[in-house]
């Protein structure tokens, strides 16, 4: 962890460190003042971005890098926030594709997109030069004043 509170993590394409991440995730967070609700909440956001980095990404396969961030945010309106950041150097796809599938389409699998919307208050795609695809969530401590829309990233 860096002396700003960030904590950055270079993790394997493997589906095995998984564990390994929602616990660091829950010893980051916990001491910045998230809830246990607010902590499985997020964690499920991080497990599904990186499942869809291992699978889509990467096809699958082990072997590959995964840098993901995280850092404590200050929002004036927001209140007390943090970013995730997951890059990776897999398969590019339009960030504007990047969405779940028809929630009437009742079979197994593919709701991490609509998962990681639900749970954040805001998921962001987009292709990185060099290769590979970088996604950066945020979630608030608090709910956002009510305005009548909602403040999600619709392309998410």
């Amino acid at each position: 962890m860096s002396e700003s509170g960030a904590l950055e993590l270079e993790l394997p394409s493997d589906p095995e460190m998984l564990p390994e991440v929602r616990e660091q995730f829950r010893q980051w967070a916990l001491p910045h003042g998230w809830t246990e609700d607010q902590v499985a909440d997020t964690v499920l956001a991080i497990d599904e971005a990186l499942t869809n980095v291992i699978r889509h990404g990467y096809g699958g396969e082990a072997g590959h890098t995964i840098l993901m961030s995280l850092q404590a945010l200050d929002d004036p309106v927001r209140g007390p926030g943090l970013e995730v950041r997951i890059r990776d150097h897999g398969k590019q796809v339009d960030p504007g594709t990047i969405r779940g599938r028809d929630l009437e389409d009742m079979r197994p699998g593919g709701l991490g997109v609509h998962i990681i919307q639900s749970v954040m208050d805001s998921a962001e795609y987009s292709c990185v030069p060099g290769g590979g695809m970088q996604l950066v969530m945020r979630k608030y401590q608090r709910q956002a004043p009510a305005t009548g829309t909602d403040s999600r990233n619709e392309q998410s």
